[in-house]
């Protein structure tokens, strides 16, 4: 992934987990794949897990530990997405064709979070 140029916003809770485990860069992509998905996620992963294939085996045994305080669906995220792929640098178009939103959309969920940025 690129290298941010402006901080990440916070990871909103449904989130947190996956951020505190694959960190925030892979959480990111793993969020863009899976997201909006019901998931298994395998305590002994194979190599044909797309998950493992993905973050590795190690981590994909520790997103399954962790299965307790994981919604039983992967979150879609998309308004942390978008300020996250901001972040990085990315283009409003970019972000947009990346999480199948509108430019609008993107506009207005990175109007959020500066706000949420700002407010005491």
């Amino acid at each position: 992934m690129t290298a941010p140029t402006k901080p990440f916003p916070k990871p909103p809770a449904e989130v947190e987990t996956y951020v505190d485990i694959l960190g925030m860069d892979l959480a990111i992509e793993f969020l863009l794949r899976f997201g909006g998905a019901e998931l298994y996620i395998p305590a002994s992963p194979k190599d044909r897990s797309r998950v493992a294939a993905l973050v590795g085996r190690e981590l994909t045994a520790e997103l399954a530990r962790s299965d307790h305080l994981l919604q039983r669906r992967v979150p879609l995220a998309t308004q942390w997405l978008a300020a996250c792929l901001h972040a990085q640098g990315r283009a409003i178009a970019e972000i947009a064709r990346r999480l199948r939103i509108t430019d609008v959309t993107v506009r207005k969920h990175l109007s959020r979070y500066r706000k949420q940025d700002n407010a005491p």
